[in-house]
């Protein structure tokens, strides 16, 4: 099939997907499940293959850590479309509703937004989330994976086509877009046929499709997340989260690049801290007021305050107060997600009052910026635009609303 007919294809199951009642789509996704337990084999081979290929052309350690599939991320896929089955639907939820003076009754109610074309990169997991949260939510989905994870998200989605075939639902409410940067582009510009793109990857896709696309767009975007070392923290406490935030996977969006520590407390706080980093085998790279408190840190390139590391390193600064951890976060932060350690209440109203992100965060990690941690169940991806989503995108975030208006024969007057 060329990308036009998945797309015309796509839209008639979208149209069959809306009048889904919520039994139905949850069977779908028990069905969905058990077919990609029982291809787990299937899948890890698969996987190995798109490995294999990834480590000989030298793709770096933390696509392949996103890249990378076992028996229990498998189950966690399959663990995910369940979950959803267990979620409330949105789609029929009544916003808010009124009866005019001459007696509409009007509804805003929840809708399906039709087709959604979703581009990503390396993580095959998200083939599944995003197949299932579309479903979940009425809307048929074009998923364009990277060149990387193919014959993964091959055998993903053949699993998940054939729990739909199962479950009695048309086949085309989940395609594999395949092709090369034409088919993306062909994507971009399928106005009419795709209702809505989300880019989810690195700077470079999220930025190529946001400024590239005829079709509307949410963006999810890189997180370059920071924390706040107040003066009023309690540093074993700051030392658990940062850990946390840092090393319990450093590849993904939700994990901690920079910390900000106050002056204050920065002779206390920097050693130790660079110390536990140092344990946990992160490099720590600071300013010159950092490295001056301990020899470990490593000197801060010039631009290494602006972008994810996505690795085992992170960047230091020393601030000379609230207002100055702000302004750097203000200067270099995605708008993803942001945090501050601290027992003063002011401290913590004044940062999050200010601090413009996604999440802002008091006293704990960064690493909770989940839909799953939520309770979205799987999530499409975290978005840092301010219109429509924000933060993490579950089912309530796949939909639209529609006004519904009811009468018994009434007309305009004037």
């Amino acid at each position: 099939m060329t990308f036009q007919d998945q797309a015309r294809a796509a839209k008639v199951s979208a149209t069959l997907l809306r009048r889904l009642d919520r039994a139905a789509k949850d069977e779908a996704l028990r069905v969905m499940a058990d077919r990609l337990r029982s291809a787990t084999g299937e899948v890890l081979e698969a996987n190995r293959a798109d490995l294999d290929r990834g480590r000989a052309a030298g793709m770096a350690e933390g696509l392949q850590d996103r890249l990378a599939l076992s028996e229990e991320r498998v189950e966690s896929m399959a663990a995910g479309l369940e979950s959803l089955a267990g979620l409330a639907d949105p789609v029929g939820e009544v916003v808010r509703g009124w009866t005019t003076p001459q007696g509409v009754r009007i509804e805003q109610v929840r809708v399906p937004i039709g087709v959604i074309g979703i581009i990503y990169e390396a993580r095959p997991n998200v083939t599944a989330d995003a197949a299932g949260i579309c479903l979940k939510s009425g809307n048929a989905s074009l998923l364009r994976g990277s060149s990387s994870a193919l014959e993964s998200n091959r055998a993903v989605i053949g699993a998940l086509r054939a729990g739909l075939a199962d479950a009695g639902l048309p086949v085309d409410a989940v395609n594999l877009v395949e092709g090369g940067h034409d088919i993306t582009d062909e994507m971009m510009h399928a106005r009419g046929l795709v209702d809505l793109l989300i880019p989810r990857g690195g700077a470079g896709l999220i930025n190529a499709v946001v400024t590239g696309s005829s079709v509307p767009v949410i963006e999810t975007g890189t997180g370059n997340c920071h924390l706040v070392v107040d003066a009023d923290a309690d540093l074993a406490m700051a030392e658990k989260i940062i850990l946390n935030a840092k090393t319990q996977r450093p590849s993904v969006c939700n994990a901690l690049e920079t910390v900000l520590v106050h002056s204050e407390i920065a002779a206390e706080a920097v050693p130790r801290l660079v110390g536990a980093l140092a344990g946990a085998g992160v490099r720590v790279h600071g300013d010159e007021r950092s490295k001056a408190l301990d020899d470990r840190v490593v000197p801060a390139g010039e631009h290494e305050y602006e972008a994810e590391y996505l690795s085992l390193d992170l960047a230091m600064r020393v601030v000379d107060d609230l207002d100055a951890a702000i302004a750097h976060i203000r200067q270099f932060g995605s708008g993803h997600s942001e945090t501050i350690v601290t027992d003063s209440l002011a401290a913590a109203r004044t940062f999050q009052d200010s601090v413009d992100a996604a999440a802002v965060l008091v006293n704990c990690s960064s690493r909770f910026v989940d839909g799953s941690e939520f309770g979205f169940g799987a999530e499409i991806g975290i978005s840092t635009q301010k219109t429509h989503a924000r933060g993490p995108m579950g089912l309530a975030e796949m939909t639209s609303t529609t006004y519904r208006l009811n009468g018994s024969g009434q007309t305009r007057l004037g």
